[in-house]
């Protein structure tokens, strides 16, 4: 026996809470547009061709065969009771899908995000043009009510309107003005998309335009007051190591460390912390230390100078005779596992005359 077809539970679900505006009349053909499979995602196989169930009266041109009118009405009734419920729905979330043209449409003032890695982007524009866009981005009405101005997606948005689609699929949403940053930055941080600075920048702008305590703004965002704190800190560093930390050469783990600094020049201090964190690769522990030896000390620590290890006697003798025999520079050096001879030469003639020496002595 055959297996009967899966429904789609997650998108009709969907479906059902953002429903589509009005479409094409019943006997058109419907024509697949690139954001068809954004359509599945969201309402799942509604719009598929069924498949013919054996036994089912069939209804082929005119000559087909008519159900009972009570069964007729029966379906009408239905039809008439889930238009309304959708119809209530559509009210009750104030969100539809819709097709809209990318030019209809302007990106967020208040993203946080301000970067967008081009590389990533060349990724996602070659994808769409393969595949289509799978997932809507999120719009709401312009205040001037001309357009429509972006809430989430926007490098979905920029990656459509560089692969030359003429429409993008969407979610229309009624959205406040108080809520765009807010829904901006909780897409960007749940996809680690910002950059520490740039979070920190966000957090700072909701406190100042809301009016907020750092305890509201953790409970809206559902995050711990210390982890706001500790972020918003780092616009206090200096704008060198503010450059390092939005470029990813210095984490927001080290950042934290050198907000620990302490004394009359702060700003100095954690430039040449930052500097050395760079140019010895420190992990964040030893930042910390650093850190800590300056506050004690009031100096940064100087880097470590190693001592030479003296080479064993066996190796300095087997220099010596090398040298002798081969009449060229020859070092013998042995570390903790293994050593290492190194044979200098002058030019090619010189090289081949040390290779044929090498060789003769086999």
């Amino acid at each position: 026996m055959a297996d009967k077809p899966k429904k789609g539970g997650l998108g009709r679900g969907l479906g059902a809470l953002i429903p589509s505006g009005p479409g094409p009349d019943a006997g058109d053909a419907v024509r697949p547009t690139i954001g068809s499979g954004a359509a599945d995602v969201i309402f799942g196989d509604a719009g598929k061709k069924k498949a013919q169930v054996p036994g089912a009266p069939t209804f082929n041109g005119t000559n087909r065969t008519q159900p009972p009118k009570s069964m007729r009405k029966a379906v009408a009734d239905k039809s008439a009771a889930a238009s309304a419920a959708q119809a209530a729905q559509s009210e009750d979330y104030g969100a539809r899908y819709a097709e809209l043209p990318i030019g209809s449409i302007v990106p967020n003032s208040k993203n946080p995000r301000q970067v967008f890695d081009e590389d990533d982007l060349g990724e996602l524009i070659h994808s769409i043009k393969e595949f289509g866009l799978l997932q809507p981005i999120v719009v709401r009405r312009a205040p001037d009510d001309d357009g429509y101005e972006l809430i989430m997606g926007e490098r979905r948005w920029r990656a459509a309107s560089k692969a030359k689609l003429k429409t993008i699929p969407a979610i229309i949403r009624d959205t406040a003005d108080e809520d765009m940053l807010r829904d901006a930055l909780l897409e960007n941080i749940h996809r680690v998309q910002l950059n520490p600075l740039e979070e920190a920048a966000a957090y700072q702008q909701l406190l100042e335009e809301f009016g907020v305590t750092q305890a509201e703004l953790a409970d809206r965002l559902g995050r711990s007051r210390p982890v706001i704190t500790n972020t918003i800190r780092l616009v206090q560093l200096p704008v060198p190591v503010q450059k390092r930390v939005a470029a990813g050469v210095l984490s927001a783990g080290h950042a934290r460390a050198l907000l620990g600094v302490k004394g009359d020049e702060v700003a100095v201090a954690q430039e040449q912390i930052a500097d050395r964190v760079v140019r010895e690769g420190l992990s964040v522990r030893a930042t910390e230390e650093a850190v800590t030896l300056y506050n004690r000390d009031g100096s940064a620590p100087a880097p470590r100078k190693r001592t030479p290890t003296p080479p064993p006697e066996f190796a300095t003798a087997a220099a010596e005779r090398l040298a002798d025999t081969w009449d060229t520079r020859v070092s013998v050096t042995m570390g903790k596992r293994k050593g290492k001879i190194v044979v200098e030469f002058g030019d090619q003639d010189d090289f081949e005359r040390i290779m044929s020496l090498i060789e003769g002595d086999k």
